[in-house]
């Protein structure tokens, strides 16, 4: 379970942790009738399982946004409600099923993948009513995958029209998600009333992409569209292609999404942008953490336990990254050796950063060759999976550009999961306005990660999974997601891939970039760090681009505590795999533990190492 799909890209999402069992007695044993009506009643395993469902629709009802992502039509032209009445609605439904849960399931009497579903729901609960606390802490509108930003392109790429009824849904959302940009405006101005604002270069950074959002035809007189008016005279012209539509049906829903435009978008939109170039001079132009504000230390903590869903200090966590950050330095050093490069360290990341053959041209030629070149390391990682996983997604994957309304210079690169049912595949997206922040050696070690055997193995596996309730194939745990994803990169390298030193070399990039952000995270947030401080010690570490690297550093600093979940849960994976083999010796099979890992869909830490040692258990009943 999760958050509606408005919160995704810019909160962490929930944690949770294991409850006591509840204690029940059953007397069937003295009544011969009941022990006859016991045979044929379902398990308490499975009548969970069936509440487990019930649970899960309910709650997907609440998130119209959701439906869509998922491939639905539900509520089609509806848009989550988000102002802070619901999400007091929906925390009170989620306190209600876990009060329904523990009255009504023997948590003694159910197996243990249903177990770890009961553990999960709750925890997630847990998780959300501590969150409580900290609703005015968080950054409303960030440069980072911004919800002003996510909304149209929900509308853009997910919003699947087939026939006039779905295009007349599109138009109406147009005015759904103007309500929620002022609703959200709103909840900005509350925070920033008790202080809480984000870093100046946030502010300029949303105000930019409005600007994308808003300048062209049918807002301003130009000759270029705007995305979403782009977006609905193409949708509307595939319909008019396929015979769906008449001319007439065409003219009118045209004039009404224009009309939508321009009554409700642009007022929204214009009101968000307004507002903040009246608010900016209120900002930091020296950014820092949220160390700074009323109960930042608290919240801090709170965002640490929920990305990483452990018990992890600030202080542990910045050691760790330390650690590794050594470690690793001399693995790169090595390979800086093996390619016979006569300077130190620092001489080689200026090499890795200069030398042109380490970039594609920037131009439309370089960007579609990153793309090809991306989909030829995908290709040759498919072809080895069924030696390393039993079970294989059915869903497919594309490499995409970053749409250009929401498109940033060195921002990193994601994945976008496609539908349960495989009709929509994931997309690993790239941000290539700027060529030189994609440097060549590091782009097979990234395409793992966001595709396979990474986030699209991950989520796909995840969501086709039929052997536990659907709300847990739908779950999301950042620690669990990006520690797979992290793992996989070194994965690729026992699967043939990384034939390239420099390849190798850009893999041990990413891996630095990862404990780099362990360091960085919790000296931004914990210890006062300044953005500048952050900088200087990135460009320290790694070769990676400065834009890059600025990019990077103010994505901590808007989302705090999320960027140490990857190198946590990377560790955890690892230490679990070393235990398994340990315990297990020749009877360890690496496709039965990659499938213990993925087929039971996202899960906090704490879960997973149990649901590993549970496996390990199993086999060696068996042997």
């Amino acid at each position: 379970m999760r958050k509606s799909l408005l919160y995704i890209a810019v909160t962490a999402i929930l944690a949770g942790c294991s409850p006591a069992p509840e204690n029940t007695t059953n007397n069937s044993a003295d009544n011969p009738a009941s022990t006859q009506a016991a045979v044929s009643a379902p398990s308490t395993t499975e009548r969970l399982n069936q509440w487990f469902e019930q649970k899960y629709e309910q709650q997907l009802q609440q998130s119209p946004l959701q439906m869509t992502f998922l491939g639905r039509k539900d509520k089609y032209d509806q848009i989550d409600d988000v102002t802070i009445a619901a999400e007091e609605q929906q925390l009170a439904w989620l306190a209600a099923s876990v009060a329904e849960l523990k009255a009504n399931f023997n948590y003694d009497e159910l197996d243990l993948e249903a177990q770890t579903s009961y553990d999960v729901w709750v925890y997630q609960y847990e998780m959300a009513q501590a969150g409580k606390a900290f609703r005015t802490n968080n950054y409303v509108f960030t440069q980072m995958q911004g919800i002003h930003a996510l909304l149209p392109q929900i509308l853009i790429n997910f919003h699947k029209v087939d026939n006039a009824e779905d295009m007349q849904a599109y138009v109406t959302r147009i005015e759904g998600i103007s309500k929620a940009i002022t609703d959200l405006l709103q909840r900005a101005q509350q925070n920033a009333e008790q202080g809480v604002r984000p870093p100046r270069f946030a502010y300029e950074g949303v105000m930019q992409q409005l600007d994308n959002l808003l300048a062209g035809a049918p807002l301003t007189e130009s000759e270029q569209d705007i995305p979403l008016w782009a977006d609905t005279k193409a949708k509307i012209s595939s319909l008019i292609a396929a015979d769906k539509l008449s001319d007439e049906q065409a003219a009118q829903l045209s004039n009404d999404a224009k009309v939508a435009l321009e009554q409700y978008f642009q007022p929204a939109y214009s009101g968000l942008k307004q507002w903040l170039q009246a608010d900016i001079e209120n900002t930091d132009t020296i950014a820092t953490g949220v160390g700074k504000q009323v109960n930042g230390k608290a919240y801090y903590d709170h965002q640490l336990k929920v990305s990483t869903t452990t018990e992890l200090t600030a202080e542990q966590i910045h050691q760790i990254g330390l650690d590794e950050v050594e470690r690793l330095t001399a693995e790169m050093t090595a390979i800086k050796n093996q390619v016979g490069f006569p300077g130190d360290l620092q001489e080689f990341f200026k090499f890795i950063k200069k030398d042109d053959q380490f970039y594609y041209p920037d131009t439309d030629a370089g960007r579609q060759a990153y793309i090809d070149d991306s989909q030829q390391y995908l290709d040759f990682i498919n072809s080895r999976l069924p030696d390393f996983f039993g079970t294989l997604p059915k869903a497919g994957l594309v490499v995409k550009r970053v749409e250009p309304f929401r498109e940033q210079p060195g921002a990193a690169q994601h994945y976008f999961p496609g539908t349960p049912d495989g009709s929509r595949p994931g997309v690993y997206y790239a941000h290539l306005s700027d060529m030189r922040s994609m440097p060549k050696n590091e782009m097979e070690a990234i395409a793992y990660h966001e595709g396979s055997p990474g986030h699209h193995m991950q989520i796909s596996i995840a969501q086709e999974s039929t052997s536990v309730p659907t709300f847990r194939t739908q779950a999301r745990f950042t620690a669990y997601s990006e520690g797979w994803a992290l793992y996989s990169e070194l994965l690729a390298k026992e699967m043939g891939a990384y034939q390239n030193p420099y390849s190798d070399f850009g893999r041990l990039i990413t891996e630095m970039w990862r404990a780099v952000r362990l360091v960085v995270d919790t000296g931004l947030h914990s210890k006062g760090w300044t953005e500048q401080q952050a900088i200087d010690y990135f460009l320290a570490k790694t070769p990676i681009a400065e834009g890059a690297v600025l990019s990077e550093v103010r994505r901590y600093i808007v989302m705090p505590g999320q960027a140490t979940a990857y190198k946590i849960g990377m560790l955890k994976i690892q230490e679990l795999r070393h235990y398994a083999e340990q315990q297990l010796g020749d009877q360890f099979d690496i496709r039965a533990f990659h499938d213990t890992i993925l087929t039971g869909g996202a899960l906090p830490l704490s879960v997973l190492e149990r649901r590993v040692k549970n496996w390990v258990n199993q086999q060696k009943s068996t042997v």
